[in-house]
């Protein structure tokens, strides 16, 4: 018997459920706190945007049966723009993976340190947080064991349900739903809360999803006939993250109600879900930021490898020397990240700015493929896809350049 709920969830769900880790829920907190619904619009454009490139890899994968990272290493013909498009790639999404995973570590550690005291080792005057370490080696162990499925999996059930709890507190806490609607419709920001609108746009559009998307669509779909259920699928599955990420900005901005300045802990994050949980309320917190954590600190690596192999045109599987090497790299360098004691909240932050200033040189690369005829056909993209397509890729600069200006005082 066929289940008639098949066709609405699939790869593309488990990939756009992949950005409901510690990032989301911590930059969404923070954009809550500091600003209330007003930055909501920018959670609604990252969705529109999420559907519409993802849509784009889904329909690569499934006309060409190739990844993400195949097709570019394929259609840069040229020597000289291949070696230098593969390095941009490259460096975008490794780079962008180490900042991602010292956040994801440093997610899981907040979620830890709710239940027990934290370690810390001074070495050379360096204050260490040994529980990094520890769960850097967690992650090691599921992704060289191979085994980490079946904990992900169940890791994944704990991030579902805190979604739940997210969803429901937003109704029971009664927001103030004008005030909603003019946060999700009037795009407006200050030049403080710019970065606050890239790191909402990276948490939500992350670029190593793009490369896991058009590989694990090819498990589910393998004819052109398929493209409309993908495209029915991607949107529900993209749109029921977004609600989620909307509501953790909604709770935080309507339960702190100005009682709070900063966020620091999970204890302090925990404060949203207070109306529905009382003093559950920082052990569910505790729990559901390790949970999202882990399991992001085991798939981004393992996403980092499976970019890089495609770029690189390694044969091999999981076990290959080169795979583990590149997803090794990664993890170490998190784990670096998260255990020089900078502030976890600062650094799981830092990790969406980054993968938002990522987001468009993957854009401008995945842009350029879905138009080669010769290797999409009539399946290539139409003017409509591509104005769409470009309309992202501005918006993503101009928020990226101007966020970096505030910062920098480039102009």
């Amino acid at each position: 018997m066929n289940n008639p709920l098949k066709k609405y969830f699939g790869p593309s769900t488990l990939v756009a459920a992949a950005f409901i880790g510690p990032g989301t829920i911590t930059v969404c907190t923070l954009a809550g706190l500091r600003s209330g619904y007003m930055l909501l619009w920018a959670l609604l454009f990252s969705v529109i945007a999420t559907i519409i490139l993802q849509e784009m890899t889904g329909r690569m994968g499934i006309i060409t049966q190739k990844g993400f990272g195949e097709a570019i290493r394929e259609q840069l013909k040229n020597p000289i723009l291949k070696v230098l498009g593969m390095l941009l790639v490259l460096s975008a999404i490794v780079v962008g993976n180490i900042a991602y995973e010292g956040g994801n570590i440093s997610g899981a550690v907040l979620g830890w340190e709710e239940f027990f005291p934290g370690l810390n080792y001074t070495l050379l005057g360096v204050e260490l947080k040994l529980t990094s370490v520890l769960v850097g080696v967690v992650a090691f162990w599921l992704l060289f064991s191979g085994s980490f499925k079946r904990i992900v999996n169940v890791m994944t059930v704990l991030v579902g349900l805190m979604s739940i709890v997210f969803v429901t507190t937003a109704i029971v806490i009664q927001p103030d739903i004008p005030a909603i609607l003019k946060g999700l419709f009037i795009p407006k920001a200050s030049g403080e809360e710019l970065l606050t609108v890239i790191a909402l746009i990276g948490t939500t559009v992350v670029p190593y999803n793009l490369f896991l998307h058009a590989s694990t669509v090819q498990e589910r779909y393998s004819h052109y006939s398929e493209l409309s259920t993908m495209r029915v699928e991607n949107a529900v599955g993209i749109i029921l993250g977004g609600i989620i990420s909307m509501c953790v900005v909604i709770t935080s901005a309507a339960a702190a109600d100005g009682s709070l300045s900063e966020v620091q802990s999970a204890a302090d994050m925990a404060q949203q879900l207070e109306p529905l949980l009382g003093t559950w309320a920082k052990s569910f917190m505790g729990i559901g930021l390790f949970a999202a954590g882990i399991t992001s600190a085991v798939t981004a690596p393992l996403a980092a490898a499976y970019a890089t192999k495609g770029l690189l045109g390694w044969s091999g599987g999981l076990k290959d020397l080169k795979f583990r090497f590149v997803w090794i790299v990664v993890l170490i360098a998190g784990v670096a990240f998260s255990a020089l004691s900078i502030n976890p909240v600062r650094l799981i932050e830092f990790a969406q700015v980054a993968n938002g200033i990522t987001l468009p040189v993957i854009a401008v690369f995945l842009l350029y493929i879905m138009n080669n005829p010769m290797l999409l056909g009539s399946n290539r993209n139409s003017a409509r896809q591509n104005i769409m397509g470009a309309i992202v890729i501005l918006v993503t600069l101009l928020v990226g350049f101007r966020s970096l200006n505030s910062v920098f005082n480039f102009l």
